[in-house]
């Protein structure tokens, strides 16, 4: 983009009203990073409590996300479930029966590829640009402003969200048509999955053989078998640290439209079908809201025997 017009492209999203709809572990710090930017914003949450930090930063918490909608430029949601963005969209009290002709839609939750595409097509009908942008580099990430993003959409709605993608993320890119951003974030998926497996069977190997954690991870995490899995999750796995970056619930649910992606196309993807099942006996064991980093006390467990 050339410089003039990414100037005024960004002079032009200057004092945009921004809305948020979701505001948990993530969702908390981008709307947060975007009100550091400037711009003001609505918030609405299911459970109220969670806008408290947003609120005391100068945000207005609305009852509904129809509320949030009504008095927004830009709505951004990022919740947990396909359930959820169906009911913050489509339902009662729902943002597309809100939305203003002219303002613009952005779903950063990790959701069904054919969902986005129902947002897109019912936004267009109303007047209202649609993107559908899943992002990587969980609470870290989400507070630092280093996401990834991963978009699906027209590409001059793409370059209108920009500056605002700015405030959150680093690593930004138009994928292609909607749903194209849900699809990167399943390739996403499906390489965290293995990864992750590769982290806690590593990590425990290392435990049982007795050595120290964070220098197995100093000397392993700096060479061939470096990732981002070991260098931010298994240090906190090194700490007995499994409070949640991603939640493992969530997790589940990603590896699951996954698989059904997968099975639509004619793919077997036994390497995700093999980890998804230690992820639900961590669903099994209670374990379903700690972070994904969770698995190594399944496994453990499992070698415990």
């Amino acid at each position: 983009m050339p410089a003039a017009r990414k100037t005024s492209m960004e002079n032009k999203m200057a004092g945009t009203r921004i809305g948020w709809v979701g505001s948990g572990v993530m969702g908390k710090s981008m709307c947060a990073n975007l009100m550091k930017a400037g711009h003001t914003a609505h918030v609405y949450n299911r459970t109220r409590s969670k806008t408290a930090e947003l609120e005391a930063a100068g945000a207005v918490v609305c009852e509904t996300p129809a509320e949030v909608a009504r008095n927004s430029d830009v709505i951004f949601t990022i919740v947990g479930f396909p359930v959820d963005v169906e009911e913050v969209y489509f339902g009662k009290d729902g943002i597309l029966d809100a939305a203003a002709a002219g303002s613009v839609v952005v779903d950063m939750t990790t959701s069904e590829p054919s969902l986005a595409k129902r947002i897109y097509d019912a936004a267009s009908g109303k007047g209202i640009a649609a993107l559908d942008a899943p992002v990587s580099g969980g609470d870290i990430g989400a507070r630092d402003a280093t996401l990834a993003i991963m978009v699906g959409g027209e590409k001059k709605d793409f370059e209108k969200i920009l500056p605002l993608f700015k405030c959150m993320g680093k690593n930004i890119q138009l994928m292609g048509a909607p749903g194209a951003g849900q699809h990167t974030k399943m390739s996403n998926q499906i390489l965290i999955a293995g990864t992750m497996i590769g982290t806690v069977e590593s990590l425990l190997y290392a435990s049982k053989a007795g050595l120290d954690l964070d220098e197995v991870i100093d000397v392993i995490g700096s060479g061939a078998a470096g990732s981002w899995s070991i260098n931010n999750l298994g240090r906190r796995i090194a700490k007995n640290d499994f409070n949640p970056g991603f939640f493992i619930k969530h997790f589940v649910k990603d590896m699951g439209i996954a698989l059904a992606e997968a099975r639509a196309m004619n793919l077997a993807l036994p390497g995700l079908a093999m980890v998804q099942q230690f992820y639900i006996a961590a669903q099994a064991q209670g374990l379903e809201n700690l972070g994904t980093q969770g698995l190594y006390k399944v496994l453990a467990t499992m070698n415990a025997l």
